[in-house]
């Protein structure tokens, strides 16, 4: 993706919507995985000659990240999913606490990882190199704060998607 905004400063783009939820109540049940993404999904469809196309192909993306998000927050607090605009692409920002299991990360850090909480090994790695080579999206883990974390992902707004 040539174009996409630096770090996670969304005030660049235009706000679509915001979804937050208690971590205990989001980590109660596995299919508040399915229906987040079905929702947000349907969100960034809408302005496309064919929304159910793009929304459709950009689900697997985005239910991938909502459910390595379920995996990876154990902290008690909140959860957002935020859906951000701009004329080349469209960002979803997930932000959460996450577990302090020995990441040997320092809360002076602000940097991107490749890995938050648990649940970001090597093969989640791989995985999100992977939906990022797919989607032609930027995909990026950053600290959030002392114990935070976001799960940023930008996807462009075009529609040629093979």
């Amino acid at each position: 993706m040539e174009e996409q905004a630096s770090g996670f400063d969304d005030h660049a783009l235009a706000p679509m919507v915001s979804l937050e939820l208690n971590v205990a109540m989001f980590k109660s049940q596995w299919q508040f995985c399915d229906r987040i993404t079905e929702y947000l999904s349907d969100i960034l469809g809408q302005g496309h000659s064919d929304p159910a196309r793009y929304s459709n192909f950009l689900s697997v993306a985005a239910n991938e990240l909502i459910e390595l998000a379920f995996r990876s927050t154990g902290e008690p607090g909140r959860i957002s999913f935020s859906l951000y605009r701009s004329a080349t692409f469209n960002r979803l920002r997930i932000a959460f606490a996450r577990e302090d299991r020995g990441t040997g990360m320092k809360s002076t850090e602000h940097q991107s990882r490749s890995g938050a909480g648990s649940d970001l090994t090597s093969d989640g790695t791989i995985m999100l190199k992977d939906l990022a080579t797919i989607f032609r999206a930027a995909i990026r883990i950053e600290q959030d704060g002392a114990h935070g974390m976001q799960i940023i992902a930008d996807f462009p707004s075009a529609e040629d998607f093979q």
